[in-house]
Order: C-alpha cells, then sequence, then structure tokens
C-alpha cells in the first residue's frame, strides 16, 4: 500500500514536470524575474481519520504544517492525539487487553531537494524532527502464565482484580528521520506522504506495565529503540509575502549547450 500511494505522488511530480517544460520555449533566453511565494502551510494527516472511521479501536488526528524560510529550508512540525486498545494473545488465549492514550508534538525541518521549473512549488524533502509525547496506559484484562496446568489446563490464570488498572505520568522522546514528497494538485492544495523512522530516546514507563505502544511513535520493540511511521496528508498553503527569483534560462541549462 505504501508503495502504491509512493508511485502515485512521483507520477504526480514527473507529469507536473512536464506540462511546466512543454509550457516554455527552449530557444528563447528569458532573464525576467518572478515572485516565489513564501508562507505558512497547514493540514491534516488522512490516515489517522480513515484509521478512525474504519477501525473501532483508533481514534486518532493528526495536524501537520510547515513554513517556508528560504528557497529549500522550512520549518515543519506535527501535532496528534491518538487513542489505541490492543490486545495481545498467545496462540488464540489471550495475555492482555490495554489502551494507549495520549497526545504528541514533532519540531524540526525540512529541506527540499527537487529543483522545480518555472512557476512549479513541488517538494521531495529530507528532514528531522525532535518528537515528544506525553499518554497513559490502562492494563483493561489479563491473564497470567502458570507452569501448573492441573486446575486450568486449556487456559492461563485469571488475572487479579476486574477493575481496569490505570498508568498515567507516561512519556517519550525520539528522533526522527523523515522522507517525504508534497505536490500541488490545485492552486496552494497539497497532497503529501511521508515515511518516518524513528530513535526511542527516552521512555519513562510503569514499574508493572511497559510502554508497548507510544502515540506518534507507533509500536515499541523488544530489545530495540527503533520504530516506523509514516502518514498521508493534505495542506493548504498560505502565502503570506513573496521574493523575487531570476527565470531559469532553459538554454543555458540544456546539456547541449
Amino acid at each position: 500500500m505504501l508503495r502504491y500511494f509512493t508511485s502515485i505522488f512521483l507520477i504526480l511530480l514527473l507529469s507536473t514536470h512536464g506540462y511546466s517544460q512543454e509550457g516554455g520555449d527552449p530557444g528563447v533566453k528569458d532573464s525576467v524575474e518572478y515572485k516565489q511565494k513564501y508562507g505558512l502551510r497547514v493540514g491534516v494527516d488522512l490516515s489517522r481519520l480513515v484509521r478512525s472511521f474504519a477501525d473501532e479501536n483508533y481514534t486518532g488526528l493528526e495536524l501537520v504544517g510547515d513554513y517556508r524560510l528560504t528557497e529549500k529550508l522550512h520549518i515543519a512540525g506535527e501535532l496528534g492525539n491518538e487513542d489505541f486498545t490492543q490486545t495481545e494473545d498467545l496462540g488464540g488465549t489471550l495475555l492482555y487487553n490495554y489502551t494507549t492514550s495520549g497526545s504528541y508534538i514533532k519540531l524540526g525541518v525540512d529541506w527540499n531537494t527537487y529543483q522545480n521549473w518555472y512557476g512549479m512549488s513541488n517538494l521531495i524533502t529530507i528532514g528531522g524532527r525532535y518528537s515528544f509525547a506525553t499518554f497513559s496506559q490502562t492494563l483493561n484484562e489479563y491473564q497470567v502464565f502458570n507452569g501448573n496446568r492441573f486446575f486450568t489446563p486449556d487456559n492461563f490464570l485469571p488475572g487479579a482484580g476486574e477493575t481496569p488498572e490505570e498508568f498515567s505520568g507516561l512519556n517519550a522522546s525520539w528522533l526522527e528521520l523523515v522522507f517525504g514528497v508534497k505536490a500541488e494538485l490545485f492552486a496552494n492544495i497539497y497532497l503529501g506522504i511521508s515515511i518516518r523512522l524513528g530513535y526511542l530516546v527516552t521512555n519513562t514507563e510503569a514499574d508493572r506495565f511497559p510502554n508497548l505502544w507510544i502515540p506518534g511513535f507507533n509500536k515499541v520493540t523488544d530489545r530495540s529503540s527503533f520504530g516506523v511511521g509514516y502518514n498521508y496528508s493534505i495542506s493548504y498553503f498560505i502565502p503570506l509575502y513573496k521574493k523575487s527569483k531570476k527565470k531559469r534560462d532553459p538554454a543555458i541549462s540544456s546539456p547541449e549547450q
């Protein structure tokens, strides 16, 4: 699925690239300056909205944004909230059921590596984030493994207590390496995708129950500090001001010259 959406974005970029080539006359040297738009882009992660409707055990919302500082550099960030209930089992036998609920914030920069043609504003970016999450974990139910199966040969022993146990005041922080694409579909409206590799820096856990899933970071793997995430976003660019840039000369930039 991720490869499918990535292919769509590459096709969009190539098609807009070709359109710009057709619009110019490579035989005419043009030194006219044009105005590049600078401003704020704000949007929402579509994947979390779709998952919230499709999965009754999940509720999430992520807002995305970036501010263009220079021709290539953008300040970027995400702000989100997630609530996720999961069940772990062993061979069809319940081990535990828990709910993770909390919020996160990610702040950093994106560097646009894509060389746009005249009038284009697409992005292929590499960037980084420092991320922080605060959350709670609720142990809804669990069963205890007992080596002596005389009294419960077909099941585990039920966990003590019938009331869910909440572990609050938890937090975690991590670094993210981000690869992203944003394609302008219509005037100032962008469709984006990003892939994220996270490295867990801090992880405050409860004594009786580990952090198995962290909002914004996703699943925590045993004996590993790495995690993987992604998002699909739609956003709107709000132009605040413009800067002049000399139009690139197609004749000079041609390999034949």
